[in-house]
């Protein structure tokens, strides 16, 4: 169990001024894409970082890491992701957002830090302090200026480096950005594009007409109009998505699980199970023993579904846009704790199956008529599942990263399950990163290990 305590500041870094790529393959006259519900419900920033580090005999040859990037994205990349030099533009006719590809550009920042990569701690404790090596257009820009993506490198005194990107929610989900960040790798390497098309036509994601809302869709909540919760829905009064702090009254804290860990979990299920369903439904199990003091409540866990191959036609490889859907998975807090670990798990596994093409296309049309984003309230929680992105596998040219993941944000009602950096993702280590009312925590700390 751990808790971050390296703190960066202004300081340590020195940032050169933004520089604009653009794409040479930008359509003319301008293209406008239709984003779905699901695009629309997401519309947030999300920050990611991939740290490496180098030995000393390497360093020298980091030097043109800036440009072999900058140049990998002006003349590659924005071929096929042209899309991602737009903007987000609200259209007051239809009452939603739209991607218009004007060829404002993507925003790239060299920058170099006098700490060493040993400075920074353990790279796989988040740290809120590491939104410093991603580069944050201004806070009060309006969201039709604000750049969908962002790129900064960090060159640190030892040798070493860090990638930072801003990506917009809105345009891609984890897996297209993961595909994105590995095409700009193997550009890198010069290796070229992975994925040989890139598919950004979302319309097969519309909502139906007539609108055909076949469930009740609890694990979604109608979003009030003076919401500060970031989403597409709230745009005419929506700057750049918002900035999320850590509560002052919660605490957080990394709880590592070792490959031997998840395998006693999965073998305690009595069932075959993935590491998914054996770790969620024992973060579940754990956190609704430490939150809930009425055993009749109702406890719920919430976490991200991939429909790209659940609903019908599939959508095709390539995909940019968001193809994931909130499933949940529900129970009385005295079932969760008097009933055997296996009902847990089925319960997880039920909460994924339910995830059927007519469901999926229900959310969507139940989007289309509330809006809303996922319930998390009343001690409901989101498991994101960052480990299952490969990040760490990411390779510019230089070798793996030391380290790859989320800048968190400090979204108390998410958990983030990530990957731990001395076992690798192929490794089957998962670290577990959360927040919770300090009292809660200690009651969590009794429960999260007893396995």
């Amino acid at each position: 169990m751990e808790t971050f305590t390296i703190s960066i500041a202004n300081q340590d870094l020195v940032k050169q001024q933004p520089v604009t790529l653009v794409s040479a393959k930008n359509p003319m006259p301008l293209e406008t894409i239709f984003l779905s519900n699901i695009d629309q419900a997401v519309c947030f920033a999300v920050e990611t970082v991939f740290f490496f580090d180098l030995p000393p005999d390497k360093s020298s040859s980091t030097l043109g890491i800036s440009l072999r990037v900058k140049q990998a994205v002006a003349e590659v990349l924005l071929g096929p992701y042209y899309f991602m030099a737009g903007r987000l533009r609200f259209n007051q006719q239809t009452n939603r957002l739209q991607l218009l590809c004007n060829n404002a550009g993507v925003l790239f920042v060299s920058a170099t830090s006098r700490l060493r990569l040993k400075d920074l701690g353990n790279l796989s404790l988040p740290n809120s302090t590491f939104h410093h090596f991603v580069h944050r257009p201004g806070l009060y820009k309006s969201l039709d200026e604000t750049a969908l993506l962002t790129i900064q490198v960090t060159r640190f005194a030892c040798g070493g480096f860090s990638i930072g990107f801003m990506t917009n929610h809105a345009i891609l989900d984890g897996k297209s950005a993961s595909e994105m960040f590995e095409n700009l790798a193997s550009i890198c390497r010069g290796e070229g594009l992975q994925t040989k098309v890139i598919y950004n036509d979302r319309t097969s994601l519309k909502a139906r007409n007539p609108l055909l809302i076949s469930y009740p869709h609890k694990e979604y909540v109608k979003l009030n109009k003076k919401s500060s919760r970031a989403s597409c829905f709230t745009a005419p009064e929506q700057s750049s998505p918002p900035r999320l702090i850590f509560s002052k009254i919660y605490t957080h804290k990394l709880y590592s699980f070792t490959p031997e860990m998840i395998t006693t979990l999965r073998k305690k299920a009595m069932t075959r199970c993935s590491s998914f369903e054996a770790i969620v439904a024992h973060i579940w199990r754990a956190r609704s023993k430490a939150i809930f003091t009425n055993l009749d409540d109702l406890s719920t866990v919430l976490f991200a579904v991939d429909i790209r191959s659940k609903i019908s036609p599939p959508l095709p490889n390539g995909f940019a846009g968001n193809a994931v859907i909130t499933a949940f998975a529900d129970a009385k807090v005295v079932d969760l704790i008097e009933k055997p670990f296996s009902f847990c798990v089925e319960k997880i596994k039920e909460g994924r199956e339910r995830i059927t093409d007519e469901y999926a296309r229900s959310v969507i049309d139940w989007l289309e008529v509330h809006r809303g984003f996922p319930a998390t309230c009343n001690g409901t929680f989101y498991v994101s599942a960052w480990w299952k992105l490969g990040f760490n596998e990411l390779d510019f040219g230089y070798g793996k990263p030391a380290h790859g993941g989320p800048v968190v944000s400090g979204n108390d009602e998410f958990v983030l399950l990530l990957s731990d950096a001395k076992c690798g993702d192929s490794g089957g280590g998962i670290n577990v990163w959360l927040g919770l009312e300090p009292e809660k925590m200690k009651r969590l700390i009794l429960h999260i290990f007893d396995i």
